[in-house]
C-alpha cells in the first residue's frame, strides 16, 4: 500500500503516527479546538482517536467516515496542525477538515494545506465533489477556504455534528480546475 505525503511550498501532508496524538491534545489544551470534537481534556481519549483515525486511513474511503492526515513544517519538523476529510451523512458529500494549533495560525498553513487537500482529493477520488461547512461567525475559517479554492455556493440555516443547535453556515465547494495547479509529491 502506497502512504499519502504532499508537499507544498513549507509544509509536509502525511499520514498519522504514533505520537501525534500527544501533540494534538498538546494543541488542544487552550480549548481552540473544541469546536471540531478536540476538547481540553482530550488526551485520556486520543490514543484510541489515533488508532481509529489510522485505521481509516489504511481503508482510503471518504465516504466511509472520516480520513485525517498531520500537517508538518518542512523547515522543523513540527506537527502545526491536520488537514483530511469527513463524511456528511445528512448531506451526503464530503467535506475537507482541518485545524492548526493556536502558535501557527494566520500563517497561511490552513490554507496551504486546503489547496493541496483539495487537489489531491480531486485527483485520487472518484467522487464529484468536495465541500466545505463554515459558520457564518468563524470569519478566519471562511477566509481560509476561499484562499484556498473553494468556491462559495450558498448559505443557510444547519447543524452540524458538534453543534448544539442549528447556525448560520456558509456552504463552499473545491473548484476541480485547481487541481492542476498543485504539484503533488505521492
Amino acid at each position: 500500500m502506497i502512504k499519502m505525503r504532499l508537499e507544498t511550498e513549507r509544509l509536509i501532508i502525511r499520514e498519522l503516527e504514533p505520537g501525534d496524538e500527544t501533540i494534538f491534545a498538546q494543541m488542544a489544551t487552550d480549548g481552540s479546538l473544541a469546536e471540531i470534537g478536540f476538547d481540553r481534556d482530550c488526551k485520556s481519549w486520543i490514543a484510541d482517536w489515533l488508532t481509529e483515525a489510522r485505521a481509516l486511513t489504511a481503508q482510503d474511503n471518504p465516504t466511509q467516515d472520516y480520513l485525517a492526515y498531520a500537517l508538518v513544517e518542512k523547515d522543523g519538523q513540527t506537527v502545526v496542525g491536520s488537514v483530511g476529510c469527513s463524511y456528511y451523512e445528512d448531506l451526503q458529500k464530503v467535506g475537507i477538515t482541518y485545524f492548526v494549533g493556536t502558535a501557527y495560525r494566520g500563517l497561511g498553513y490552513a490554507a496551504e494545506a486546503a489547496k493541496a487537500y483539495g487537489a489531491y482529493f480531486s485527483k485520487r477520488y472518484p467522487l464529484p465533489s468536495l465541500i466545505a461547512t463554515v459558520r457564518k461567525e468563524n470569519p478566519a475559517s471562511w477566509k481560509t477556504v476561499e484562499k484556498a479554492g473553494f468556491q462559495k455556493t450558498g448559505e443557510r440555516m444547519y447543524q452540524d455534528i458538534n453543534d448544539e443547535q442549528p447556525e448560520l453556515y456558509y456552504f463552499y465547494e473545491w473548484q476541480e480546475s485547481l487541481a492542476t495547479e498543485i504539484p503533488l509529491a505521492e
